[in-house]
């Protein structure tokens, strides 16, 4: 499953969409993602704010779903959007979530993303999260 976040742009939604793999959005409100819980293991799409600095990068809905601790341990991996113009900064949403969940970066993306990484999001997805299982079981 993936899980993302997307702000009323919707470029991260739009990305998502195409993947056509079964996902659930981390609401827009800070109160109602904490309260947002997943029931399976997933995979987080998120995209990168913050200007390129790292204070502000991850989404804070992100970050309240992120301190449910049941949300935390079915977290698998992270793919991010970003954009390059901010240089050793792109993608950085996904390394700060990566290292403080001790999850890998699967994948980065620049901004809506590009039919190639379409297809290399879905198929890496959907192996990431069969292996992943097979560990588990």
């Amino acid at each position: 499953m993936i899980v993302y976040f997307s702000t009323v742009s919707e470029n991260t939604h739009r990305f998502v969409a195409k993947l056509g793999l079964p996902a659930q959005r981390i609401p827009l409100s800070n109160s109602a993602a904490a309260q947002f819980k997943v029931d399976a293991p997933y995979v987080l799409i998120v995209p990168s704010y913050g200007g390129g600095k790292l204070e502000g990068a991850v989404p804070k809905p992100v970050i309240h779903f992120l301190n449910q601790a049941a949300n935390r341990a079915l977290l698998r991996g992270v793919i991010t959007a970003g954009n390059t113009n901010f240089g050793q900064a792109y993608g950085i949403a996904g390394r700060v979530i990566a290292q403080k969940c001790q999850v890998p970066l699967l994948y980065k993306f620049e901004l809506l993303g590009t039919s190639d990484d379409v297809e290399r999001v879905r198929a890496g997805v959907q192996a990431f999260l069969q292996a992943s299982a097979a560990q588990t079981a």
